[in-house]
């Protein structure tokens, strides 16, 4: 454990490291990469120097948010009593870095009040810089920023401690809990408390959803029943992936034509699909109308969500690959038209180069992203030269 002289030392030298005007790569190495490259988008991110608290939404009803919500009235009492016995204030975000809940000890209700560390607060390091919540989120591992390692002159005086939440069935990265005091009282077990943070959020999953359909349709399809793969037909995925974007119900009549659309196959061919994926869903699989009657997960409609949430960065990464792609429901195929369109037009209002060079290596055909790549690249690296090139192929 550090001591108090040298915690205002290590302060004292990210103090100078920040009055650099760049920095080299002793310098990076040791203010640590993650925050090195926190530190240069944020200084590129146009934050108006004078911002001294998070702005404020309205959350965002996400998928993620929901399921997090949902976990938290059966944990809630435990985050409170860390947080109070810790002298912490114990935040918890979506997948946007939009703060959903909080609980805060009396030591720091008001400092997290002043700067919006509250529901509500938009802690994106785009609006805010370097912070532990979207440094945690972009990294998906656990983060400390210490001191004034946070771009913010207001939070100079926190220290913050971030892990990834991650959904026990799906894998996916569901939000971030971020634990924060201030910088004196700086501890390296604090990490492991915020990993700690998560796991009892992941462990109230487990117990509060027991009957949960996470559908994976971006490159390789699949689906997970409570946490378990289903051997299904590209059809009966299909039929889910409709189902879960028509979460009211469909007749058989619509749900026919949705999969089929003009194609000579018999209703008794679709009868008996529905009849299969029923029996593998143990009944959770409604009729008239039919629809899921388990609690569904899908990464499009994550993608698709993050789109109407405004978190491009969060889409871009959900986006791994082709929805669906050798589907021919006539249903399928225009949503996937949709979405693409969606996700072409967020492209050009992305300003994180390095998701957008994880989307060019997913989609090589994705000029769209090469050329808001070359916008944002600088002329003079080596990158840009490359990305110049391949658009003119």
């Amino acid at each position: 454990m550090m001591t108090k002289q040298n915690l205002a030392q290590k302060r004292h030298n990210i103090d100078q490291l920040r009055q650099s005007s760049s920095l080299s790569p002793l310098h990076a190495e040791q203010l640590g990469q993650s925050i090195a490259s926190s530190w240069q988008r944020s200084s590129s991110a146009e934050i108006p120097k004078n911002r001294l608290a998070a702005p404020l939404t309205d959350i965002k009803k996400t998928t993620s948010s929901l399921t997090l919500a949902y976990a938290l009235r059966h944990c809630a009492q435990d985050l409170k009593h860390i947080a109070e016995q810790s002298s912490m204030v114990l935040a918890v975000g979506d997948i946007g870095s939009t703060i959903i809940w909080t609980a805060s000890s009396p030591q720091m209700q008001s400092a997290a009040e002043s700067v919006h560390f509250i529901e509500g607060g938009q802690w994106r390091e785009e609006l805010v810089g370097t912070n532990a919540l979207a440094l945690s989120l972009k990294t998906q591992q656990s983060s400390c920023v210490f001191s004034s390692e946070h771009y913010m002159s207001s939070i100079h005086d926190w220290v913050c401690y971030a892990a990834p939440i991650i959904d026990p069935y799906s894998k996916q990265v569901l939000g971030v809990i971020d634990l924060s005091t201030t910088w004196p009282k700086h501890n390296s077990l604090a990490l492991l408390a915020a990993e700690r943070c998560a796991t009892i959020i992941q462990s109230a999953l487990l117990e509060c959803q027991k009957q949960r359909l996470f559908i994976r349709a971006f490159s390789v399809p699949q689906v997970l029943f409570n946490g378990k793969v289903l051997v299904l037909t590209p059809r009966q995925i299909e039929i889910l992936a409709i189902l879960a974007l028509c979460p009211q119900g469909l007749s058989l009549d619509t749900l026919h034509q949705a999969l089929y659309g003009e194609r000579k196959v018999s209703m008794g061919t679709l009868k008996a699909e529905m009849s299969q994926l029923r029996d593998l869903l143990g009944g959770m699989l409604g009729s008239r109308p039919y629809r899921l009657l388990a609690h569904v997960e899908a990464d499009f409609l994550m993608t698709e969500q993050s789109l109407d949430a405004g978190y491009i960065d969060s889409a871009l990464k959900l986006c791994t690959g082709v929805f669906l792609a050798k589907t021919e429901s006539p249903f399928l195929c225009a949503w996937r038209d949709c979405l693409e369109s969606r996700l072409s037009d967020a492209i050009f209002k992305a300003n994180e180069t390095d998701v957008l060079l994880k989307h060019v290596a997913h989609f090589p055909e994705a000029i769209d992203a090469v050329e808001r790549l070359i916008e944002l690249m600088p002329k003079n690296h080596p990158v840009h030269q490359t990305l110049l090139k391949y658009k003119n192929l």
